[in-house]
């Protein structure tokens, strides 16, 4: 046995005369797999588990700026345990040309794969506060319905509804569920490319309320209601994008 310690953005050659049948378990930090042909590969968290025989994998990767540690076991090798620095040269040929390309078996030491775990851990997550933000929005719209806001739009002369509310938060709160778990798979910092996403899109839908046309009270109730829902689904994505990738 023996652990890989790998510096943020490091690279480790896969030599396949040493990780020949060898089981690599992520034991801090995330750990990429790039394989034989230059590709990315799966990320792998903590705890996940992933075989090198049959995969075609040539090097492992750290995708982010912490340290991450893989514990590397070797079936019928003598057992030790060293700590290796990352060798940071360019690849030179192919390592694993005798593998053969028949997948990767990933995952925790029992169980499915930990990282599909984390990818419906967060789309539920992401449901749930959709739900609430369609909830609260169409009762913030009810209650400034109730206070005299008639929501009416001249560019047609047509009022919105109270489900109108309810159906365009849920369409751009999934929106945002679907680029949090994209960023999840295929950004180094999620958490942090997920707000300046949200922020940026929140402000960008801000723009239509105030060339509507609408007299102020509806501008105003309908650039609260966007704020609203931001303020429901960005924080609980948030938080949820940090928890999965600490």
């Amino acid at each position: 046995m023996r652990t890989l310690t790998l510096r943020g953005g490091a690279r480790a050659e896969v030599v396949a005369a040493e990780w020949h049948d060898a089981f690599g378990v992520v034991t801090r930090g995330r750990v990429q797999l790039e394989l034989r042909d230059g590709e990315p590969g799966p990320v792998f968290g903590r705890d996940a588990g992933f075989w090198l025989r049959g995969t075609g994998v040539r090097a492992l990767c750290n995708p982010d700026r912490r340290t991450a540690e893989v514990r590397v076991f070797t079936p019928g090798a003598v057992t030790r345990q060293a700590t290796h620095s990352v060798r940071q040269a360019p690849y030179e040929g192919d390592d694993m040309n005798s593998m053969k390309d028949t997948g990767i078996v990933a995952g925790p030491a029992s169980g499915p794969p930990r990282y599909t775990h984390r990818f419906r851990g967060l789309a539920g997550t992401g449901l749930i506060a959709t739900l609430a933000a369609m909830v609260i929005t169409t009762l913030a719209a009810a209650l400034a319905r109730a206070a005299g806001v008639d929501f009416e739009i001249p560019e047609g002369g047509e009022t919105i509804p109270l489900s109108g509310f309810a159906v365009v938060t849920g369409f751009f709160s999934i929106v945002g569920v679907v680029i949090a778990v994209a960023l999840l798979r295929w950004s180094a910092r999620p958490a942090d490319r997920f707000v300046w996403t949200a922020v940026a899109l929140t402000v960008i839908s801000l723009v239509p309320p105030l060339i509507s046309g609408a007299n102020a009270a509806t501008v105003t109730a309908l650039l609260g209601l966007h704020l609203v829902a931001a303020a429901v689904v960005i924080p609980v994505l948030t938080r949820s994008l940090r928890t999965r990738t600490d």
